[in-house]
């Protein structure tokens, strides 16, 4: 991987973990979902169309199966991430999705792609991943586990939330999986631009999304009142961060892309952590700086 995909995997990483933190604290449903792709059809429009005029007409069916199955996707790991925000703490569910994700990334690409990785990326895989267990609480988690059969009210309360967390978390990263093998797939293979398809698979995410909307729209307007300021953050830092990966992998693997981007969860530890008050911070630190070191040497790789 050489040094400028790198820069662009850390600063897609930083833009990542922002805009999850900004979804955590506005706890929508699938109607913030929908604003958050129509703010960004809107704030990218110039872009879009400029790019896109002349280029989406020529598109073949290969290229908008892999774009609507691409928003489809999207649209069930928007309402998975953020059910399960709503169900438990961010420094879980995110840490976890997280780092499924690219390790099932990393494998199916290996598989699928015929890619192949040195000793160094894989070490580097697997710092990301044993990082990412820390953060999340997994010593914890093994802990409360064992001693279910003695815990207090208060304990089993925790280990309900932790559990939660970990059932979205673990899905979540099998969706990030599977759409970043097919947004891959889509960018490497049919050489569609990175911009353009993360664009008009928002517009195709905000029209199949608008009749859930518009089901009860009292209630989306008091929402989107609520909601306007960080749907306006994430649909805009959204678009960038992923567009950002999209664009590394056209020049690198994505078995050392899917991982590398994960050290958006050093900064969702490290920032956060701090914001939302969550987590173990000694054990979050500890994990964050076992992901630094899995990056770094992804970054060699």
């Amino acid at each position: 991987m050489s040094g400028s995909t790198f820069l662009v995997v850390l600063l897609a990483g930083l833009l990542h973990a922002l805009w999850n933190i900004v979804a955590k604290k506005a706890g929508g449903d699938v109607r913030f979902a929908c604003f958050s792709a129509g703010v960004s059809i809107v704030v990218w429009s110039p872009l879009g169309i400029g790019l896109g005029w002349d280029v989406v007409p020529q598109w073949d069916f290969w290229a908008w199966g892999f774009v609507v199955g691409s928003a489809l996707l999207r649209i069930l790991y928007f309402v998975v991430l953020l059910r399960g925000y709503r169900a438990a703490d961010l420094t879980v569910v995110y840490p976890l999705a997280r780092g499924t994700g690219p390790l099932l990334s990393s494998l199916f690409a290996l598989c699928w792609l015929g890619e192949s990785v040195s000793v160094t990326g894989g070490l580097g895989i697997a710092g990301v991943v044993g990082g990412v267990f820390l953060i999340a609480g997994g010593p914890q988690l093994i802990t409360e586990w064992r001693r279910s059969g003695l815990a207090t009210e208060a304990q089993l309360t925790a280990q309900r939330l932790r559990s939660a967390g970990l059932r979205y978390g673990l899905l979540t990263g099998v969706l990030i999986a599977i759409y970043t093998l097919v947004d891959g797939y889509a960018v490497k293979v049919l050489l569609l631009s990175p911009f353009l398809m993360h664009y008009v698979e928002n517009v195709v995410r905000g029209v199949l999304l608008m009749p859930v909307v518009l089901r009860d729209r009292p209630a989306a307007s008091a929402l989107w009142r609520q909601q306007w300021k960080y749907a306006l953050i994430v649909g805009t830092l959204t678009p960038v961060s992923y567009v950002l990966v999209l664009y590394a992998l056209q020049t690198a693997p994505l078995s050392l892309v899917a991982p590398a981007r994960e050290v958006s969860m050093l900064f969702a530890a490290l920032i956060g952590g701090h914001l939302l008050g969550e987590g173990d911070r000694r054990l979050r630190v500890l994990g964050a700086l076992l992901m630094a070191c899995g990056v770094a040497m992804l970054g060699l790789a």
